[in-house]
């Protein structure tokens, strides 16, 4: 049987398709950056759910035709067909209807961004350093798998390795809606190198998933950001110690909800190109701002939904890496695996996989769907 509440839900949704359809190519609308993307972006939502609205309504009519020929037709071969008809359509129906409903939840706008990932050494002097390290490598190479571009904007290497900090862009399909999973502490558990009498320490990471702002999504003035260039230390031959391709921006930025000001710095040496690194530097500045004003937004999904998935609390210890016993453990959806070296090596999907699932759970018992 369709579902009809679902049904009632779907109503109006071809419609309201069209209008997109149309907004988006019309002139005026096209020179309204917001509006455009923003519609662009409802097209995009629209067009997957239309479509499988067309199919579900296929499957109805599929389904009550089957059911006419078996009520009023006598030949057996016909009935037969109907029959398998019926059978078939009727079994794909509740996989469809799950589907619908989780694109009638209504996405995250961040979803489709490109991410800022900021990962920090914490707890634990120079193996927190090396196991920041780690993290990094594993987001590398999981990257990698996906196709997506990384590219390191900032750092602070360790004394013994790894980096007390750093911090890079990844660019591709749905990146944010992805990696926004990975927000929070981490904590390993294993013998440092630099331990001499074998003993388990205990260290811990901050990751911090931050959606990436486009030049439109905030108002920066330029003319306030005060620059200043310098030379960029560490390895890469002459030119990098002797040219000033680093840059370092100040620009005092004022929190619209408290009215306080704020002083924000950001370093980019990540080229030996100064105006790439300028270009770059302002990206960061964009995004940092855009997180500081967003945040609001984080705090209020937090405040209403229960699960501990993605709510954006960076403080919240969501994952142990537990050496000795080669296991993972994420303490969201007590979810625990003993393939930690195929884990850190950048097999994480599945776990994703996992966070995305038990947060559409959630999703669906809130929208009663």
């Amino acid at each position: 049987m369709a579902d009809s509440s679902l049904l009632t839900r779907l109503d109006g949704i071809e419609a309201r398709f069209e209008e997109v359809s149309t907004l988006i190519t019309d002139p005026s609308v096209i020179a309204d950056m917001k509006r455009y993307v923003r519609l662009t972006k409802e097209y995009k939502d629209l067009e997957k759910l239309t479509g499988a609205t067309r199919n579900y309504k296929h499957l109805l009519d599929n389904i009550a035709e089957a059911r006419e020929i078996l009520e009023t037709e006598n030949d057996d071969e016909m009935r037969a067909m109907a029959k398998e008809e019926l059978d078939s359509a009727t079994s794909k129906l509740p996989q469809l209807e799950e589907e619908i409903k989780l694109l009638l939840i209504p996405a995250d706008p961040e979803d489709g961004k490109n991410a800022i990932v900021e990962i920090r050494g914490g707890t634990g002097g120079d193996e927190a350093a090396i196991f920041a390290g780690d993290l990094f490598k594993m987001y590398s190479k999981y990257c990698e798998s996906k196709g997506w571009s990384v590219s390191v904007t900032n750092f602070n290497e360790g004394t013994a390795g790894g980096f007390k900090e750093i911090v890079f862009a990844v660019s591709g399909e749905g990146v944010y809606g992805t990696l926004k999973y990975e927000s929070g502490v981490h904590r390993v558990q294993r013998v440092p190198a630099t331990e001499t009498q074998g003993r388990v320490h205990t260290s811990a990471a901050t990751v911090a998933v931050l959606p990436e702002a486009e030049e439109f999504d905030v108002e920066i003035n330029e003319g306030e950001i005060k620059w200043d260039t310098f030379r960029s230390g560490g390895a890469g031959g002459q030119n990098v110690n002797k040219v000033e391709s680093g840059v370092r921006l100040r620009y005092i930025w004022k929190n619209p909800i408290t009215g306080e000001s704020e002083e924000i710095l950001i370093e980019c040496t990540e080229t030996r190109d100064q105006p790439k690194n300028k270009e770059r530097a302002l990206s960061r500045l964009r995004t940092f701002i855009y997180d500081k004003e967003h945040q609001k937004y984080l705090d209020d999904i937090a405040s209403r939904r229960k699960t501990m998935v993605s709510t954006g609390d960076r403080s919240a210890k969501i994952r142990t890496y537990n050496y000795p016993q080669g296991r993972i453990t994420d303490h969201r959806i007590n979810y625990t695996i003993y393939n930690l070296q195929a884990f850190v090596d950048g097999d994480i999907q599945d776990c994703i996989d996992q966070l995305i699932i038990a947060e559409n759970a959630e999703k669906l018992k809130e929208s009663e769907l």
